[in-house]
């Protein structure tokens, strides 16, 4: 018996390579369900930064109700909870290793949530944004500065972005790329050209383009290589809406502008299910009506999730 014993291997015996193989395989839930206090050669494993590389939050959304007054959403506290504790192991585990945060559109992250998480990941690169309800004006400022090395934005609406590209240009230096989930008029692209002239890919993929803000966009960022356009809603003219005309094409003079783009991404068909998706909900898609891997896609690889 005692033969048998003493050539049993043990769990925390396990060589680390293997256990990493393993826990590669595992969601954000299974890695935070305390499989780091089974021992110190697991929590030495779970610490390890090729798993923190990417926190995806993008399957974790929010149990809430619309609410007449601001934040105008309601948000179960359980559902507050389980994001704060997730929060907490996940960032502990992470030791500083995240380079990529991707929350849902549907996360109501708040200001404490949100801040809590920056100060932690002071090395991101890229970050998918939650829904902005809950989030005031001074934490997302707190939040940007702290992530002094980001370089990809994505933004589920443009909900007042002059003061977040304005502190993004003051202190994230390598910002080159963005993706907006909402319409674009000539107040955003003038917000564009003015604090991130330097931008090289845009996506406005899936919503309302005014044409003179597309124009704008095409004279005023000179560093732009790739600019995806496609299912939007092309409109000439401005507000009132008597005066807007829909565009069945991209005209000559927008063709010629693009020209000098690495990649120019439109699409504009009749029989495509996504132009007619953006048609159908007037240029400001319900994403939540659709299958859930609709809102991570993106013609441009790089914003691709």
């Amino acid at each position: 018996m005692e033969d048998v014993v003493s050539n049993t291997r043990r769990w925390e015996d396990l060589d680390t390579d293997i256990l990493m193989k393993i826990f590669q395989l595992l969601d954000i839930f299974q890695l935070t369900s305390g499989i780091a206090h089974v021992c110190s050669a697991w929590r030495m494993a779970c610490c390890d930064p090729l798993l923190w590389k990417k926190l995806d939050l993008s399957m974790l959304r929010s149990n809430f109700i619309k609410i007449p007054l601001e934040p105008f959403v309601y948000v179960d506290e359980r559902s507050d909870k389980k994001l704060t504790r997730l929060l907490k192991i996940s960032l502990s585990l992470s030791r500083q290793s995240i380079v990529t945060l991707i929350f849902h559109f549907n996360l109501y992250v708040s200001d404490d949530q949100l801040t809590y998480t920056a100060e932690r990941c002071p090395r991101l690169k890229r970050l998918v944004l939650p829904a902005w309800n809950r989030i005031k004006r001074t934490g997302m400022c707190k939040a940007i500065r702290s992530w002094k090395e980001l370089e990809s934005l994505t933004m589920p609406s443009i909900a007042n972005p002059p003061y977040l590209l304005e502190e993004i240009a003051a202190h994230c230096k390598n910002f080159s790329e963005l993706k907006i989930m909402g319409p674009c008029d000539i107040f955003f692209a003038s917000t564009l050209a003015a604090f991130v002239p330097k931008l090289k890919v845009l996506s406005l993929r899936c919503s309302t383009l005014y044409k003179e803000a597309l124009i704008l966009i095409l004279d005023s960022l000179q560093h732009l290589e790739v600019l995806n356009i496609s299912h939007c809603i092309l409109i000439e003219g401005l507000p009132p809406p008597q005066y807007k005309r829909y565009m069945d094409e991209i005209d000559p003079v927008i063709r010629q502008k693009a020209s000098r783009l690495r990649e120019f991404i439109t699409c504009m068909h009749d029989s495509c299910i996504t132009c007619q998706r953006t048609r159908n909900d007037e240029g400001i898609l319900r994403w939540y009506k659709y299958e859930e891997r609709f809102w991570k896609e993106d013609e441009v690889a790089s914003l691709a999730l």
